[in-house]
């Protein structure tokens, strides 16, 4: 359990460390390039604050109370951080496009529509994932609880 406790909050640490460093590429790089109007770029920093940070904190609560994971839950999370980092990304081409205000070809443009959807899939079912390993989990401790 303790092995777990420790992972999550390596993990979430990471991803506020992400989103800071997130925030702050948005703010210096649409300043250095003169850049006064709408990016993606804005959303790299709450992304990976409540997706990132925030979940990987809920998930250390829930193993401190429910001890929840497994092998099985600890594979959903990868899925669930390789679309997150997989979307991210996507917003970070976005954003830099935007940006430097380039003409992009509508090919590059639907593709990183594609990416940002692809993450956001693996975001969602993985989400769903955890969410129904955790219920079965809290079910089962519950009825530990009842016999006690």
């Amino acid at each position: 359990m303790k092995n777990y406790i420790e992972k999550y909050l390596k993990v979430s640490f990471l991803y506020a460390i992400l989103a800071m460093v997130g925030g702050v590429f948005y703010r210096e790089f649409t300043k250095f390039n003169g850049f006064n109007g709408k990016t993606t770029l804005s959303i790299v920093h709450t992304h990976y604050f409540i997706l990132g940070m925030f979940m990987f904190l809920i998930l250390l609560l829930f193993e401190k109370n429910f001890h929840i994971s497994d092998d099985k839950l600890i594979k959903k999370t990868v899925f669930y951080q390789i679309g997150l980092n997989i979307t991210v990304l996507a917003f970070l081409m976005r954003g830099i496009c935007q940006t430097l205000e380039m003409n992009i070809p509508k090919g590059f443009d639907a593709g990183i529509s594609a990416v940002a959807g692809i993450g956001h899939i693996l975001i969602g079912v993985s989400l769903f994932l955890i969410l129904i390993d955790i219920r079965k989990k809290i079910i089962a401790s519950d009825d530990l609880i009842k016999e006690s």
